[in-house]
């Protein structure tokens, strides 16, 4: 069936490899107990004024990066929560992972990325433990169109 059209975000996949920077196909978990995302994209332009423009700027995407921030709950067991979360304690090379990211119409986003654990556990008596982090870019992603080439190539 073909998808067409507006989509609910809980049609999204969010999968992290749970053993670093080496996973394989096998180690990709899909994160459980997510809430809400955010995918932010930052273009680096370089602006120049050449004198044959007189006056007139000239401007060259230069650089991009990226970030996928996730807000959810804490849920002891999963195997792609858990990684995030045990991720907390950890800095340099063991915060690197693959993860990826299945959309409702079929395109999928493959990429590297930094994991940055902004907050695991906390909260009152009452409260379901928070797990937030940031997935920032490590290098260019892999866009594939739903039913299409590979993005770039």
């Amino acid at each position: 069936m073909e998808n067409l059209g507006v989509f609910p975000v809980y049609g999204l996949v969010f999968k992290i490899g749970t053993k670093g920077k080496a996973s394989k196909e096998s180690d990709m978990n899909e994160i459980a107990d997510m809430e809400s995302f955010e995918i932010s994209i930052d273009g680096g332009v370089q602006d120049w004024t050449p004198m044959t423009t007189k006056g007139w700027a000239r401007s060259l995407m230069t650089s991009k990066k990226f970030k996928v921030s996730l807000k959810g709950k804490r849920n002891i067991g999963d195997p792609g929560n858990d990684y995030v979360a045990s991720v907390a304690w950890k800095d340099g090379l063991d915060c690197g992972t693959k993860a990826s990211i299945e959309f409702p119409d079929g395109a999928t986003l493959k990429y590297d990325c930094v994991l940055d654990v902004k907050s695991v556990y906390g909260g009152d008596s009452t409260s379901v433990a928070p797990l937030e982090f940031d997935m920032v870019g490590d290098g260019r992603p892999v866009y594939t169109p739903a039913g299409g080439t590979v993005a770039g190539e």
